[in-house]
């Protein structure tokens, strides 16, 4: 689903693209804006970082987003005709995306690439999202520079509206650190984290888009994608927070559907969750990780201050998953996250794996006063195997403060398999 420049002057509601609309808009003879630019043919794939396609990308990622339409041809800014655009195949879109990054300073992230028509009369739409890294550089010739959109055309920007972009994105990124302290606040109250410790997992969207609430049937349809990812992700072998939680019921909260704890007896309280889906697109996530059962050495439970390292693989697996259909159901993209885990016993920290055989054993864990959360920023859109490694390196770098060296649920395939 879109809603783009052109779906606003057509007075049309979010939806897929079509070639009904880009009929409807050369018949209404919709003019070029901030947003909205109407090219006839790609440019050629030899040499892409070296054509306007990288100066027309930045300078709609530095005026709030837009769209690049190929294959309209305009007359005085006026749409006034379908062209054929040339044939977009999935190396020539990859290198779309590539030269948006490499060519691109800050890379511009996250563009929706959509082909349209049929031999003679193809069109190809890029949608560049909003972004708050601008200002959005490219070469030009021996130095620097910032396009930016000025209604129908492009120019760069003055010295002063680069200062006031870079103030701008210091601003963002500090509201967005005050977005995730938030989250990780509210995740954390009210956890017993003096007789276990606690996973806590939060994650916001850099720009959240606007859209309809999700219903409750929306978030079930979230959380059941969410099963099938994080089962992807890790496997059984270890407990999944998402196995302690009533996902057939989520229940409202404030902005928010939350998922509430289904391990209340006092045999199963050592694998309490909680998850949330927020209404801005937001996510989630408490489990607690300490003191859970030690079967190989009969009946009885780890201290609440050791914590196996299978847990915490499984938890930011579903956290992961989470925040990936999460996204892909509000139409966001890219994402700040935080992971930290919490414990104010006397104790220090102490993360133990498990040797070749399944036992578990404490000679490599490095013990913990403090453990330090984990940030990072992901594209929770991105193809399947390069997130499928943010979960896998998110969780090492986790299990990694405790002194073990590799994770040993998530193993994603080779990246060049």
């Amino acid at each position: 689903m879109s809603f783009t420049a052109l779906h606003r002057a057509l007075g049309v509601p979010p939806g897929p693209w079509t070639e009904d609309l880009l009929d409807a808009a050369v018949a209404a003879g919709v003019m070029e804006t901030n947003d909205l630019d109407w090219k006839t043919n790609l440019p050629p794939a030899k040499g892409l970082s070296q054509t306007d396609f990288p100066k027309d990308v930045a300078a709609m990622a530095n005026s709030g987003g837009g769209v690049i339409i190929y294959g309209v041809c305009e007359s005085q800014k006026a749409a006034a005709g379908r062209m054929d655009a040339g044939e977009l195949t999935e190396v020539y879109e990859r290198s779309l995306r590539s030269v948006a990054i490499t060519a691109i300073s800050p890379p511009v992230f996250g563009l929706n690439i959509h082909s349209l028509g049929t031999t003679g009369n193809r069109a190809v739409v890029v949608e560049i999202p909003a972004s708050v890294d601008g200002p959005h550089l490219i070469y030009r010739g021996d130095y620097f520079g910032a396009p930016v959109r000025n209604d129908a055309d492009t120019v760069w920007m003055k010295e002063r509206q680069i200062e006031a972009m870079y103030r701008a994105r210091f601003e963002e990124r500090r509201h967005a650190t005050e977005a995730l302290d938030a989250l990780f606040t509210d995740v954390s109250a009210g956890r017993d984290m003096h007789k276990r410790a606690w996973l806590m997992g939060v994650a916001h969207p850099r720009v959240p888009r606007l859209s309809e609430r999700l219903t409750r049937e929306g978030a079930r349809a979230v959380l059941n994608q969410t099963e099938k990812l994080a089962l992807k992700y890790a496997s059984r072998r270890g407990m999944h927070p998402l196995e302690n939680v009533d996902m057939l019921n989520p229940r409202p909260g404030l902005r928010r559907w939350v998922c509430v704890n289904t391990a209340t007896s006092e045999r199963s309280r050592w694998k309490e969750a909680w998850l949330a889906i927020h209404h801005d697109g937001s996510v989630s996530l408490a489990a607690a990780v300490g003191g859970h059962p030690t079967p190989e050495a009969g009946p009885g439970h780890f201290d609440g201050h050791q914590i196996e390292s299978y847990a915490i693989e499984c938890a930011v697996a579903d956290l992961m998953a989470l925040l990936r259909a999460t996204a892909e159901a509000t139409s966001n993209d890219e994402y700040d996250l935080r992971v930290g885990i919490e414990w104010t016993g006397s104790e220090p920290l102490a993360i133990l794996t498990k040797d070749q055989i399944g036992f578990t054993y404490t000679d490599t864990s490095t013990p913990l006063h403090r453990f330090t959360p984990v940030a990072t920023t992901v594209n929770a859109v991105e193809p399947d195997l390069d997130y499928f490694w943010h979960v896998h390196d998110l969780a090492q770098d986790c299990v990694n403060q405790g002194g073990v060296s590799y994770v040993h649920l998530i193993c994603p395939p080779e990246r060049d398999q």
